[in-house]
């Protein structure tokens, strides 16, 4: 198969606009480029080990699994056509161009009496997502969770997706990893933080969760398709924690980052599904390619960062199955710089903090906690200080940080 190399634009005519208020794109990208330059990754090995040591038939069976599952619950054929994977011949770290001419939905289809290793074990699978910035909208202590969608007040094209953690010197899956998960609704508001134009986004919890892997590296999550914002492509954002506290309310606090990254999908994808209700009330701009984003063009430098993905049903609105897996080192601790903190005293400001996206006067009030409103388990921890360490190997950047719920900013 040949790809034809796209001009890709330069990163300084990516950054002129800011996605939303306070959230300035160039200091991303900068932030990416520095992560590359430290902590490039050799993968030429990954696909062959997995493969001779059984985890490659594992991660079929689990994937069909959950096809099947996703379909039975909303009365879809179970033994309907799956689409097949592209075929690679062997796994490679990508160029950008490569990546933005690669569809990662073939018109192939598999029926069930074919092999669903060929269709759940792709070879992009196990190309290791680099490093990326987590962005000026990240919140720390999130529900333990996996449905984010909070269907009573959200809505969109449903995306079941299966993420796989592999440690990046042994090529072997990583259990009991929390994957932090969070990303911009249909019409690009990101909950958690002040939105001057949603009343109250600050104690909003949609589209944010966080799931421990299991024995094989994986994890499941239910959610809505991403919506686009100002500057940016579709993209979800996801950070690896190594040994924090999962507290009695459901919540965790993850006590460092070993991996922060951003996933993507094919903009024809991401056409289709804007031209649907409620994406296509979104307010924004029209949406940025991924051929126009920055940060993508940054990741998908060294890898493919995007989502393979097959229908659940027939049509886009029956909704969506993806899978990824994506590289960590377990042993990196890094820290994430705080902007204010979410106590059962409402939004306090974290000293030496980075800014949170655009200002607002803290809510008044208790928090609603989860979709009913309120906290399973009893009240979220606090203290009198409000302040928990957040600890780094390297000895840059370290904040304090509540155990309850907080704005950080990259």
């Amino acid at each position: 198969m040949h790809f034809t190399r796209l001009a890709i634009p330069t990163v300084a005519s990516l950054v002129a606009v800011q996605a939303h208020p306070g959230h300035d794109i160039k200091e991303e990208i900068a932030h990416i480029a520095r992560a590359h330059e430290f902590h490039k990754r050799d993968i030429s090995s990954c696909y062959s080990k997995l493969k001779a040591r059984g985890h490659h038939q594992r991660t079929t069976d689990r994937r069909h699994e959950i096809l099947q599952n996703e379909r039975a619950k909303r009365g879809l054929p179970i033994d309907a056509s799956i689409i097949k994977l592209r075929d690679l011949p062997e796994l490679f770290a990508r160029d950008s161009g490569t990546v933005l001419n690669t569809s990662h939905l073939s018109t192939t289809t598999y029926s069930p009496t074919d092999s669903f290793s060929d269709i759940f074990t792709g070879n992009n699978s196990c190309i290791l997502v680099p490093e990326v910035t987590e962005g000026p909208f990240y919140v720390s202590g999130e529900y333990v969770r996996a449905d984010v969608r909070e269907t009573a007040i959200q809505s969109g094209v449903d995306l079941i997706l299966d993420i796989q953690v592999i440690d990046t010197s042994t090529c072997e899956p990583v259990p009991d990893v929390y994957i932090d998960f969070w990303y911009a609704n249909s019409t690009g508001t990101y909950s958690g933080v002040t939105d001057a134009s949603v009343p109250g986004n600050i104690n909003a919890t949609f589209a944010r969760g966080i799931q421990a892997t299991g024995s094989e590296g994986a994890t499941q999550f239910t959610a809505f398709y991403p919506g686009h914002y100002q500057g940016r492509t579709q993209h979800i954002h996801v950070a690896t924690h190594v040994g924090g506290t999962a507290f009695p309310n459901g919540t965790y606090q993850g006590s460092t980052v070993s991996h922060i990254g951003q996933l993507f999908f094919d903009t024809s994808l991401s056409n289709q599904i804007e031209a649907l209700t409620p994406y296509s009330t979104n307010p924004n701009p029209g949406s940025t390619t991924n051929a126009n984003d920055g940060i993508f063009l940054q990741e998908a430098a060294f890898g493919d960062p995007v989502v393979e993905y097959s229908l659940l049903g027939s049509t886009l609105s029956e909704g969506l199955f993806g899978w990824i897996a994506f590289g960590i080192d377990p042993t990196r601790a890094e820290s994430i710089q705080a902007a204010a903190a979410l106590t059962s005293d409402g939004v306090v400001p974290v000293s030496g903090g980075g800014g949170g996206g655009p200002g607002g006067s803290p809510p008044n009030g208790t928090f609603p906690g989860g979709p009913n409103g309120t906290f399973s388990g009893g009240p979220r921890p606090s203290t009198s200080s409000g302040a928990a360490t957040l600890t780094s190997s390297s000895g840059v950047g370290t904040t304090t940080t509540t155990t309850g719920r907080v704005v950080v900013r990259g």
